[in-house]
């Protein structure tokens, strides 16, 4: 995940706050987070240790969640979009008008 700075606090406040038993996932979150520096044409440096922790070998696709981005490996996204599209939609869906 990547956020703008104003959306990171709110998620780490929010990671900060869960109980002793998400300890491990907190660690993975916030320990794992690290700031980054755009250069001049807007493009940021992902590390090696985050792409080889997340499977991004080369092609990627950077998805606006709202108030976050998601940072993927195009075939793994592609993947799963596959997937969750060919089963149905989860039932959070059924009063929702598009």
């Amino acid at each position: 995940m990547v956020f703008p700075r104003p959306e990171w606090e709110k998620f780490r406040e929010r990671i900060a706050a869960l109980p002793m038993s998400a300890q491990w996932w907190k660690r993975v979150f916030l320990g794992n987070a690290m700031d980054v520096e755009m250069d001049g044409t807007g493009r940021i440096l992902v590390s090696p240790e985050l792409r080889a922790a997340t499977g991004i070998a080369r092609d990627t696709l950077l998805l606006g969640m709202g108030n976050h981005f998601e940072l993927w490996d195009k075939a793994t996204y592609e993947a799963k979009e596959a997937e969750a599209t060919q089963g149905q939609m989860p039932d959070v869906f059924q009063d929702f008008a598009f």
